[in-house]
């Protein structure tokens, strides 16, 4: 059976790490917003390794749900308090790890 740790470590070694700006790693969580830790593409090449070797059938998986998405700006946080408000569902690795374990896409 596939477990939570297993499809988290698998997009931590498919995607770019992201670092602050004094180049300190940010790890990928189990709830990150796909959306903001990698770009389209990467993420797009990332998802059909996943289906792969997880055996996943995402044909369901529409990107249009979680996409477009708005990043905030660096700088936004010291001039405001307010969330971002986001337009499209989070995509996240929790997601994926449970679609893993039931073998095809559940949120769509």
């Amino acid at each position: 059976m596939v477990t939570d740790l297993e499809v988290l470590e698998f997009f931590r070694k498919e995607l770019s790490l992201m670092t602050t700006l004094t180049m300190d790693p940010i790890l990928l969580q189990l709830d990150t917003p796909l959306q903001s830790y990698a770009e389209y593409d990467e993420l797009g090449d990332a998802i059909e390794k996943y289906e792969e070797v997880f055996n996943v059938d995402i044909s369901s998986l529409s990107m249009d749900k979680y996409y477009p998405w708005k990043l905030e700006w660096f700088f936004r946080k010291w001039f405001t308090k307010k969330p971002l408000k986001q337009v499209s569902q989070s995509l996240t690795v929790r997601m994926f790890a449970e679609s893993a374990k039931a073998g095809n896409w559940l949120y769509d």
